[in-house]
C-alpha cells in the first residue's frame, strides 16, 4: 500500500541503544543470523497460516532514515555521532529467507531467517515481528471459518472493527489469502485487488416511507446484483414478504434475477430454514440467503449441523480481530554468528520453560509428503547444508521424547524457506494475491483432516534432524557442564 509516513522508526527503542552499543563495542559488522518463528497456534489449532511476506519486502525495500529520524535520534544525547552518520547512509545489506504466504505454519519452526550485520537483523525485530504476526492471525483465523462454511462463500465484513486503518487494509489482504470470497473494505480492492462487496444498511431501509420502497429503490438501482437485508423490522412478516414483492414487481419486468436476501440478526438456523421454504414456493430457488451478526467458525459450523440454509456468510468482528484468540506469539531470536574466518557459530538460549529454549544455527525447514496420499507427513528442521535424499528412507524422531522414532519410505520432499533478499536486493518475486489463495487452499488441503480439526486437532510433528539436534544437545551439555 502507498504510504507517506517513514515506518524506519517503528521500532522498539532498544534496538538502537543495543545497535548503538554493538557499533560502539566494534561489533557492528559482526555477522549475526536471527530467526522469527511462534510457538503457540491461535485458537488451539492444528496449524497456522503464514502471510505478510509482501509488506516485509516493501519495507525492507524502503527502509532508510531521514533527516529528521537521525536530529530525533541525536536529541536523546545518548547516541555516538560515528553511529549516526552510519544510520543517515544506511544501505540495507542483509539476506532474508522466509516461509511463502498461505503456507501451512507450525510451532518451533524458522518462517523468517535473516543473516546480516548485527546493527541491522537486530533492527528488524520488531517490524518482522508486527507484520509476519498480524497477517497470519487473520489468515489463521479466516482459514478456520472458511473451512467451518464447508464450500460457502465468507465476506470479510470487520473493517469498523478493526483495530485501526492498517488493521482493517491488511487484514481483508491476509483474509483473503486465508480464504475470504471479498472484503467490506473499498481500500484493500483498491491497493491489493482483494474484491470488494457489499448491499445496504439497515438506514437504507429506514430512510424511506416504507420497507417496499426501500426495496423497489435498490432493485432499480442495482437489478444485476439486487440482495436485500430483510431483518430491518421483521425477517419473516415484512422483510421476506416485502422483498419477494419487489421481485415480481421490479425485477421480473426487467427480466432479471434476485441474488439474495441477508438476515443480520435474530436465530438464523429458523429464519434461514424458513426463508428457503417461502422463496422455493415463491419461485426463487436461485436466491440465496446470506447471514451475517458475530459470526465465528463455531457458529456457522453449528447452524449447518442444524440444517440452516445458508448459501454464504458474512463475518465481520470475530475474523478482523481474530477475537477467540487475539495474539500470534511470534519471537525474533538470535541463532548463530559468524567468527573473523566467517564460521558460523550456533547461540541457544535456555530456560527453565523448556518450549522457550531456541533451537541454534542456520537452519531450512523441509516438508515431507507421502507420495501414495499426497498428505503432508510432518516437518523437518535441519541445517542449511544438510538435503534429506527421498529415494532414501528417512528416520523422524520426537526432540523431546528421542525414543518415539518413525522410518519414512515413498515421500516427497520440499524444502519451505525460500530467500527473498540477497545483500539487501530483493531477489524474490511475491505471487499476486489469488495464487496465494488457490496456493493455501491446495496447501491447506495437503493436511491430514484430523490436523484440521477445531477443537484437540491431531499434533503435526515438527522434529529436528539428527545432526541439529546433535548440535542443540550439545551446547545445553556445555552450558550444564
Amino acid at each position: 500500500m502507498n504510504n507517506k509516513l517513514n515506518l524506519t522508526l517503528l521500532t522498539d527503542f532498544y534496538e538502537f541503544t543495543m545497535a548503538n552499543g554493538f557499533f560502539s563495542e566494534g561489533m557492528g559488522d559482526r555477522i549475526a543470523y536471527f530467526d522469527m518463528f511462534f510457538r503457540n497456534i491461535p485458537s488451539g489449532g492444528g496449524f497456522a497460516i503464514m502471510a505478510g511476506v509482501e509488506q516485509l519486502i516493501d519495507y525492507f525495500k524502503n527502509l532508510k532514515f531521514t533527516d529528521e529520524d537521525i536530529e530525533y535520534l541525536r536529541s536523546k544525547k545518548i547516541f555516538n555521532e560515528e553511529y549516526l552518520n552510519y544510520l543517515k547512509n544506511f544501505e540495507f545489506a542483509c539476506d532474508v529467507w522466509a516461509i511463502p504466504e498461505g503456507t501451512p505454519i507450525f510451532p518451533q519452526e524458522p518462517i523468517v531467517t535473516v543473516r546480516g550485520p548485527v546493527v541491522q537483523a537486530q533492527f528488524l525485530e520488531t517490524m518482522i515481528l508486527l507484520t509476519i504476526n498480524h497477517q497470519s492471525l487473520i489468515a489463521t483465523k479466516t482459514n478456520r471459518i472458511v473451512r467451518a462454511a464447508d464450500g460457502r462463500p465468507v465476506m470479510e465484513f470487520g473493517s469498523r472493527r478493526a483495530q485501526g486503518a492498517d488493521a482493517a487494509i491488511l487484514g481483508a489482504r491476509a483474509a483473503y489469502i486465508g480464504g475470504c470470497s471479498g472484503t467490506a473494505c473499498a481500500i484493500a480492492d483498491r491497493e491489493y485487488g482483494v474484491p470488494a462487496l457489499g448491499t445496504m444498511a439497515h438506514s437504507w431501509v429506514q430512510m424511506f416511507d416504507s420497507e417496499y420502497e426501500a426495496f423497489s429503490a435498490y432493485a432499480r438501482q442495482y437489478p444485476d446484483s439486487c440482495m436485500l437485508l430483510i431483518d430491518t423490522y421483521n425477517v419473516l412478516e415484512s422483510g421476506l414478504p416485502n422483498a419477494i414483492k419487489v421481485f415480481d414487481e421490479v425485477l421480473k419486468p426487467m427480466n432479471k434475477r434476485p441474488k439474495g436476501v441477508r438476515i443480520d440478526s435474530g436465530d438464523i438456523t429458523y429464519l434461514s430454514k424458513k426463508c428457503r421454504k417461502i422463496l422455493d414456493d415463491a419461485g426463487y430457488s436461485d436466491c440465496g440467503i446470506c447471514a451475517s451478526n458475530s459470526l465465528d467458525e463455531y457458529i456457522i459450523r453449528d447452524t449447518l449441523m442444524q440444517g440452516a440454509k445458508i448459501d454464504s456468510f458474512g463475518v465481520g468482528e470475530r475474523l478482523i480481530t481474530s477475537m477467540e484468540s487475539p495474539i500470534f506469539g511470534g519471537v525474533y531470536k538470535l541463532v548463530a554468528i559468524e567468527n573473523d574466518e566467517g564460521k558460523i557459530i550456533p547461540k541457544i538460549k535456555i530456560s527453565e520453560n523448556v518450549s522457550k529454549i531456541t533451537t541454534p544455527g542456520f537452519k531450512q525447514v523441509y516438508r515431507l509428503y507421502s507420495k501414495e496420499t499426497g498428505k503432508a507427513i510432518a516437518d523437518v528442521v535441519t541445517l542449511r547444508d544438510e538435503e534429506i535424499d527421498n529415494e532414501k528412507p528417512y528416520e523422524l524422531f520426537d526432540q523431546e521424547h528421542i525414543w518415539k522414532k518413525k522410518t519414512v519410505t515413498d515421500y516427497y520432499v520440499r524444502p519451505l524457506l525460500k530467500q527473498i533478499f540477497r545483500g539487501g536486493k530483493c531477489v524474490y518475486e511475491n505471487p499476486n494475491l489469488e495464487t496465494l489463495k488457490e496456493y493455501c487452499f491446495l496447501e491447506v488441503d495437503k493436511l491430514w483432516d484430523e490436523v484440521k480439526r477445531f477443537e484437540n486437532p491431531h499434533r503435526y510433528y515438527v522434529d529436528l534432524s539428527k545432526p541439529l539436534w546433535d548440535v542443540k544437545y550439545k551446547l545445553l551439555s556445555e552450558f550444564k557442564q
